[in-house]
Formats: C-alpha cells, structure tokens, sequence
C-alpha cells in the first residue's frame, strides 16, 4: 500500500517561468530504498508538482517509512541539483544544510492528507 506525502511553499513573485523550467528539466532519482544489505525498504513511486502563482505543490507517492524515503531521495544528485537551484526562488530562506534545517523546513511545508481514492476501492 502506498502513501501520498506533499510539501508546499512559495517562491519570489517574478520566479515562475524559471521554478517552471527547473522542475522541467530536473533528473529522475534513484526511485529504490535500500538497506545496509541491499533489501529493499522502499519506493518512490510518483511525483508531480503544481504550480499556482508563486505557490508550489510538489506531491510524492511512496511506499515504505516517509523518514527513509525522504533521506534516501535528500541523498539522490538530481534532488540535490534541483533544490539547490530552487533556493534563489524562494520567497522564505532554507537551510537545508544540515539534519535540523531539513526538518524545519519539512515541518512548515507538509500537507496533511485527507484523501486518497482509488478507483478499486
């Protein structure tokens, strides 16, 4: 069974044909969650984003433990690329450089979930 997780946040007014191409053109992670032994723990199986004036909506499907998949996919180069990019377009400043700024920013941005529907269920 799989979660939907999404994170939301704005960026400076004039920065959304640039935050457009960016997600447009970033890499695909690694979509595989693995253990010390190379088992699988977890998957990245969707992404999409959305884009709404200057507020973003980058929603994630997932299977396996948020916290896992998440420094799994923090590790991965093309998400490192693409937020490192992203950050000169933020309308409030991150720092993502370390465990404690990541946290705070995933803190202020994660959507809570109020449905998912599938069509067999």
């Amino acid at each position: 069974m799989s979660d939907w997780w999404a994170l939301m946040w704005d960026i400076k007014p004039g920065s959304e044909e640039a935050v457009a191409e960016l997600f447009k053109n970033y890499g695909r992670p690694d979509p595989i969650v693995r253990d010390e032994e190379g088992n699988e723990k977890g998957k990245l199986l969707s992404t999409i984003v959305f884009m709404k004036g200057t507020t973003i909506v980058r929603a994630v499907e997932i299977e396996g433990a948020l916290p896992e998949v998440a420094a799994h996919l923090g590790r991965q180069p093309a998400i490192q690329e693409l937020e490192e990019k992203l950050d000169e377009h933020l309308a409030l400043p991150r720092d993502m450089s370390d465990a404690e700024g990541a946290r705070k920013f995933f803190m202020e941005s994660i959507m809570q979930t109020l449905l998912v529907r599938h069509h067999d269920e």
